[in-house]
């Protein structure tokens, strides 16, 4: 039973927070910078794995592998909330451009739109969405290995 609620809660808790940074952009025309995509990559592998455990009877492995992604997305959350608040760098492709002046490249990035990484788009209380995300996703992967553990020690 428990990796059967593991499983739920990684596929509901990744699918909420992967729609709800679908809503933000599309709905809320808050577009993603470079760091908010990568914590995009860890909610879908969560959902594949869970999708995939539920179609082999929730397989205790699988689902594991579904929770540690979650657990990739909070890191990757949580490290683009350090760059936000500019506790350390991020990576200069978002954060500042790092070419030569007069490249051709330098002209045409001029002419685009740069989503920095380093300025959260929204926040709510102080916490960014990717703080936010940090803290759900650890909530949700480390719940689901808690019940995961829990159904192997009986």
């Amino acid at each position: 039973m428990s990796s059967k609620a593991a499983n739920a809660l990684v596929l509901t808790g990744s699918a909420a927070l992967l729609g709800g940074a679908l809503a933000f952009q599309y709905l809320g025309h808050l577009a993603p910078c470079e760091m908010c995509l990568w914590q995009r990559w860890p909610h879908v592998a969560a959902l594949a794995f869970g999708l995939l455990a539920w179609a082999f009877g929730n397989r205790r492995a699988v689902v594991a592998l579904a929770a540690v992604a979650m657990l990739a997305s909070a890191g990757i959350g949580a490290f683009h909330a350090g760059v936000e608040y500019h506790w350390w760098a991020g990576p200069q492709a978002c954060t500042g451009m790092g070419l030569a002046p007069g490249s051709s490249f330098i002209t045409a990035a001029l002419a685009t739109p740069m989503i920095r990484c380093d300025a959260a788009a929204w926040s709510l209380f102080g916490v960014s969405m990717a703080g936010y995300n940090a803290l759900l996703s650890t909530l949700i992967g480390g719940g689901a290995l808690w019940l995961l553990r829990k159904q192997s020690t009986r």
